[in-house]
């Protein structure tokens, strides 16, 4: 395979046709067509599926897709490391709520003071959500809740943060999973690793949760509790960053309290603006030394 012609197979599927991506590359569409009959005759198998002027990605051209995008970020990793140039492009970065409240606006300021040719997407999502993008590529990198279970993935730990449980002022203290029963929980949707956390630890004592509500936002979570609408889990940074708000926090034991905030990648993949977040995340970030862990 040429790798000239992956390069122009990956900007057709970006740019949604033969013309549009002509123009990118500043090409005739006539020699477009042509490089991508000489790849799906290298490859042996249609790529696109071809209905009258539209292409339309095969499942061949999926798999080929990830693989050109491996290559090409391959090769822009090694120009650069090679050259010593400084880091450049586009970084597309994921991050939970709680993190991009309470830990990044610093983080980001220096990121952008040390590395100003690197342009950032910041995309917010939950812990199982980010994880998925970062593998299926749509994010370069992201702070999740938990160290990830795929293989596919490295992560090194950054943030070390506290858990509270969060009530109503006029609830009482709430120092067991019993205390807490009969009220609603308030958390973010599927996908939330802290809401896996509450739901352990309330339902170790064999309790259940008969109401769940769903949201979006710490500022809406935090006070439909102090409205009385139920508990909540999140970390006390974030409850530090909101020092007028009026509920109860409550701690839990530690084995559910204390967690470290990661950043993943995928692995064997690091691009020269991930290589950066993730040499200015080790002299910056807040987890003990001793359980920093990095995986190349």
């Amino acid at each position: 395979m040429n790798f000239a012609d992956l390069q122009i197979f990956k900007t057709v599927v970006e740019e949604g046709g033969i013309v549009k991506a002509a123009q990118k590359l500043h090409r005739v569409p006539s020699n477009i067509t042509t490089r991508i009959k000489h790849l799906e005759s290298a490859v042996g198998i249609p790529l696109f599926h071809r209905n009258r002027q539209r292409l339309h990605l095969s499942p061949s051209g999926e798999l080929l897709l990830g693989y050109a995008a491996r290559l090409i970020d391959l090769s822009e990793e090694a120009r650069h490391v090679v050259s010593g140039t400084a880091p450049q492009g586009l970084l597309k970065l994921g991050s939970l709520e709680s993190t991009t409240a309470s830990r990044l606006p610093a983080v980001l300021a220096e990121f952008h003071r040390r590395y100003p040719d690197v342009r950032l997407e910041l995309t917010t999502g939950t812990n199982d959500a980010l994880v998925n993008a970062v593998t299926e590529r749509r994010l370069d990198a992201a702070f999740i809740a938990e160290p990830p279970s795929s293989r596919t993935l490295s992560h090194l730990p950054v943030f070390r943060e506290r858990l509270m449980v969060i009530s109503s002022l006029d609830h009482e203290p709430i120092r067991n999973a019993r205390d807490a029963e009969g009220q609603s929980l308030i958390a973010f949707p599927d996908g939330c690793a802290y809401r896996r956390v509450l739901q352990r630890w309330l339902t170790r004592d064999s309790l259940t949760t008969s109401r769940v509500l769903d949201l979006s936002s710490y500022h809406a979570i935090v006070a439909c509790v102090a409205a009385g609408a139920g508990i909540a889990l999140m970390p006390e940074a974030v409850l530090d960053a909101m020092p007028l708000t009026r509920v109860r926090r409550n701690p839990i034991p530690r084995a559910q309290s204390d967690i470290v905030t990661p950043l993943i990648w995928r692995k064997g993949e690091i691009s020269p603006p991930v290589l950066a977040l993730r040499t200015l995340m080790a002299s910056v970030g807040t987890a003990p030394k001793r359980r920093v862990k990095q995986n190349a």
